[in-house]
């Protein structure tokens, strides 16, 4: 773990902060705070194919705002790895909001930051996040990999 190193307090205000502007479905904001790299990629929560690029259009826009609605956020980092060009954040988002038709509960994430100074910049290249925030059973984790869940 880099304790040490000089942007890892930038990095980390990076990720509260963008987390908190997504949960509020403030898209534009998000962008700003944790600008993506052109070559970003996305492995989504609810998983399926790995996503390539960053959309900030108004259909996108739209969508996030109309499905997160606000809540609460708190990122605690589990470990760093951060050089002068490359940095990696594994961290838990423990998010409490509401997102979509459902009630407020917790919607917290396991997530993998991956960054690359850019034109001296950070820039994010890379997000994976799962919802295994709490352990599940070999038999759920089964059903999970093959997609054997009900909606």
């Amino acid at each position: 773990m880099t304790d040490d190193h000089p942007a890892l307090p930038q990095l980390i205000r990076m990720a509260q902060e963008s987390a908190e502007a997504y949960l509020a479905g403030d898209l534009d904001t998000y962008a700003r705070v944790l600008p993506h790299a052109e070559d970003f990629t996305l492995m989504p929560p609810f998983g399926g194919p790995t996503r390539q690029g960053f959309v900030l259009d108004d259909e996108t826009r739209e969508a996030t705002r109309s499905t997160f609605r606000g809540g609460q956020v708190e990122v605690d980092v589990d470990a760093s790895y951060v050089t002068d060009e490359l940095a990696v954040l594994a961290v838990i988002e423990r998010q409490r909001g509401v997102v979509g038709d459902l009630p407020e509960q917790d919607w917290s994430l396991r997530v993998t930051l991956t960054f690359r100074r850019d034109g001296g910049r950070w820039r994010l290249v890379h997000r994976h996040a799962d919802a295994l925030v709490h352990t599940v059973g070999w038999n759920t984790l089964a059903r999970l990999a093959r997609g054997d869940l009900p909606d």
